[in-house]
């Protein structure tokens, strides 16, 4: 295997739980049986090891031991305990108690196992073993061959057949790497490009729908009209925060307070033609993608065949700040020697440093490093884009309306992000910057989405009071609380609003007044920068202390927090704590005691962002 080839792609990917029959004999329930080993002891186990990582090599040349290890190193220098051991100095009685097991096997002369695993070989093999003798195993295997010849991977591809027989649960696909390739370890897929673009295209619709045939998802998103995006905050406010609603007629979605919905964005434009000019793409070009192994799908989200364009706008995450495996693999794609050393020593264990000074700390991304390694970026391989560029993740928002308010609508409160580091253009958030640049007003704007349970729960009876705190924009999801608890008579809404300044940022003013002038809320603000001393939602909480405490106490409400984790999570519980301990009399330990239950029985729920 050549020194350019990248083992580490065991340690990637999404399990993958394999469909294993339970054996007959465990019982109904599937129950794991273990290996019937000699010497095991009277009840057939050995001794459960330390939990952690064990990488077990068959080797021949000495290549598979070197890339073990390697593995090995990379999983500590991560704070994973990991074991390195050659599969025949490996206790295999041991085997059925093992978690995590990554194989790394080379297959020697016409499809054989190394010497050093032949006993492990020859035991695994066995035909007496039970089909769920390794049900509490997660496994990978890296193949370590050569295609030139006609059992090319052999022994890793049987070795994983059989793991799988045995109630072994795949982490990934199997991994083969050939040292015919000119980079030992092949591309995931290959990109067949057509001569010309398909007659009939499907991209738009692919997946996502206007008229779904069920319930929206990840995989069949709802093509939401977007009604309005209005800017919320003042002119001269720093932020730029918008309330944007969705008209979601026809879509089957259903929604609580304290639910989600979830946005798949997409790339800028302008980010896009920078891209493919950087590797010299046209984007008007057609593919198809075909993966190089049996048995691995295509990603469900790009359509058959697909452009580049597609790709790169709702496909590849080009905003994002790369991994260091990122400059791993772009290292061993590079022709351009200079910047190949820049690479590998971005990429290595003393680079470290200045990888989180070129990358981290000023939040470059991939296009910018693309463009920073014109060589390099000029001469990737198509098949290898997926490999190197993560897909766009969908982000999630705190849903700020209540159906019973706002039939077949969908409303969000979306603070976009933009700031400044060191380097010249802004930093700015994805899913929010592209959310602000659509206008419904110039045309019909459909955003794909669909929603998720979230992290609060409110309770059903109609007597039991709430707390809210929301400062800032984690006041999103007590508006769809509050909204659904006023539309079904539900008393004891009590918020805790904060913001900076009272005409820039609080935001839905008049809606709360409104329910509080009809007795329907209480409300309690903190305007932190309109007097000399800055107060925090945590203030009021302190200043209300006997009324926190009653509602708490006495008539047993429930405590909810919602917004920016940094500090104000911490400076409310201890705001919390301090009105234990004053108007409830209880000692330090009481009060933490108090807070810890509260949070045990749902009763103190939060939701937090960093």
């Amino acid at each position: 295997m050549p020194s350019g080839a990248r083992p580490e792609c065991v340690t990637s990917g999404r399990r993958q739980k394999s469909e294993v029959p339970a054996d007959p004999a465990a019982g109904a329930g599937g129950t794991c049986r273990p290996f019937e080993f000699p010497g095991a002891g009277l009840s057939g186990r050995a001794q459960m090891p330390s939990p952690g990582l064990l990488v077990l090599f068959g080797s021949q040349t000495g290549t598979a031991q070197d890339v073990a290890e390697r593995l090995g190193r990379d999983a500590r220098r991560r704070r994973l305990d990991c074991r390195v051991q050659a599969l025949d100095s490996y206790s295999v009685v041991n085997l059925i108690n093992e978690p995590l097991v990554v194989f790394v096997c080379a297959t020697a002369g016409q499809g054989e196992p190394p010497d050093n695993m032949k006993n492990f070989w020859r035991f695994i093999f066995r035909k007496n073993l039970p089909s769920t003798s390794l049900c509490q195993m997660d496994f990978a295997v890296l193949g370590l061959g050569d295609s030139s010849y006609a059992k090319f991977n052999f022994v890793a591809k049987k070795l994983y057949r059989r793991l799988l027989q045995l109630g072994g649960s795949a982490l990934l696909p199997l991994c083969l790497g050939d040292d015919q390739h000119e980079l030992g370890l092949p591309s995931t897929f290959t990109l067949h490009f057509l001569l010309e673009a398909p007659r009939t295209c499907s991209e738009e619709q692919h997946g996502a729908s206007t008229d779904p045939q069920g319930p929206p998802s990840e995989r069949q998103p709802f093509l939401a009209p977007m009604v309005t995006n209005q800017r919320v905050t003042g002119p001269s406010h720093f932020q730029d925060v918008r309330l944007i609603e969705f008209d979601i007629t026809g879509s089957g979605l259903s929604f609580a307070a304290g639910d989600v919905v979830l946005i798949q964005p997409e790339n800028r434009a302008s980010d896009l033609g920078r891209f493919c000019q950087a590797l010299g793409l046209d984007p008007d070009q057609y593919f198809t993608l075909q993966p190089r192994e049996p048995g691995v799908p295509c990603p469900a989200q790009l359509p058959q065949p697909c452009s580049v364009r597609h790709l790169v706008a709702h496909y590849l995450d080009i905003a994002s700040v790369p991994r260091r495996s990122f400059f791993e693999l772009l290292a061993c794609l590079s022709p351009h020697e200079l910047e190949r050393e820049k690479l590998l020593q971005l990429s290595s264990p003393q680079g470290q440093e200045e990888l989180y000074s070129y990358c981290n700390r000023p939040r470059r991304t991939i296009l910018e490093v693309l463009c920073d390694f014109p060589h390099t970026a000029g001469a990737i391989p198509a098949d290898y884009l997926l490999d190197l560029i993560p897909l766009i993740r969908p982000r999630a928002f705190s849903i700020a309306s209540s159906l019973l308010a706002h039939p077949l609508r969908l409303q969000i409160l979306v603070a976009v992000v933009q700031y400044q580091t060191r380097l010249k253009e802004p930093r700015r958030g994805l899913c929010s910057s592209w959310l602000a640049s659509l206008d419904p007003g110039q045309g019909p704007v459909y955003v794909p989405l669909w929603v998720r349970p979230g992290g609060l729960t409110f309770p059903e009876t109609p007597d039991t009071p709430v707390i809210m705190v929301g400062p800032g924009t984690g006041v999103a999801p007590f508006r769809a609380a509050i909204q659904e608890r006023v539309a079904r008579d539900q008393t004891g809404n009590v918020l805790f609003f904060g913001c900076r300044w009272r005409d820039q940022d609080f935001y839905w003013e008049a809606e709360w007044l409104q329910l509080e002038r009809k007795g329907c809320l209480m409300l309690f603000t903190a305007f932190s920068r309109e007097q000399e001393r800055k107060i925090y939602v945590q203030h009021r909480l302190r200043e209300l202390g006997p009324l926190v405490w009653d509602l708490l106490d006495r008539q047993g409400a429930y405590f909810y927090l919602a917004g920016n984790a940094k500090c104000m999570p911490a400076d409310v519980s201890e705001a919390l704590a301090s009105i234990f301990q004053e108007e409830g009399g209880l000692s330090g330990p009481d009060a933490a005691n108090y807070l810890a239950r509260l949070q045990r029985t749902l009763r103190f729920q939060s939701e937090t962002w960093a």
